[in-house]
């Protein structure tokens, strides 16, 4: 039984140093990966590929196994390796994109780096659930002004809210009843509440809510 045990390790190691040279085995930060020579020729001019040719101009020490050591993350590592062996970009759960996007520079895999940056760029750019907020204004205006001010209306704004607040005079004939209206516009980026009137409309506002 010793004896077969003997053998079958020197088989693996001369499997891999002499009985076939299409199979690669890599030792990535203490964990291996077994692949071939024709996964890693989807990118020849990437680290893979030519640190596995045999007249490679790169230098990389291999361990007891007959395994080219590398110093890299593994996790980050697998990403990268699938990719090579069926085109496409699968990250695992609790893998940043930008962790995976420095390995494919390290290894120099060009079309996977496009792929990892379009992937981050829609991540950036893709609105949250929350993202939507309204910005508000309270508009202080004269009775004979609000069918103008409601009708020019325009750039996304729209009507909220009417409050009566009364006439700024107490006298006269022509008085006219003032109101304050409240218009809200919807924007893709937070926003902070916008109020736009003057101090007396702050005073008329805080008058027409008792009302």
């Amino acid at each position: 039984m010793a004896e077969h045990g003997v053998n079958s390790v020197d088989n693996k190691q001369s499997f891999f140093k002499n009985g076939n040279k299409q199979w690669v085995k890599l030792n990535v930060g203490g964990t291996y990966f077994l692949t071939t020579k024709t996964t890693l020729a989807r990118d020849p001019n990437s680290f893979l590929f030519r640190l596995v040719q045999e007249d490679s101009d790169l230098i990389s020490d291999k361990d007891d196994t007959g395994a080219y050591l590398i110093d890299r993350d593994p996790n980050y590592f697998s990403p990268v390796l699938n990719y090579l062996r069926h085109g496409k970009l699968v990250i695992n759960k609790g893998l940043a994109e930008e962790g995976i996007l420095e390995e494919a520079e390290f290894y120099n895999v060009a079309e996977l780096i496009t792929l990892v940056k379009e992937r981050i760029c829609h991540r950036d750019n893709r609105p949250s659930k929350d993202s939507k907020k309204h910005v508000y204004r309270v508009l202080q205006c004269h009775e004979d002004e609000l069918t103008q001010m409601v009708s020019t209306m325009s750039d996304g704004w729209k009507f909220e809210q009417l409050v009566n607040i009364g006439s700024q005079y107490n006298y006269g004939a022509d008085e006219h009843a003032e109101f304050l209206c409240v218009v809200s516009r919807e924007y893709g980026a937070p926003e902070g509440i916008e109020v736009e009137h003057s101090d007396r409309a702050k005073v008329l506002q805080q008058k027409g809510s008792r009302m």
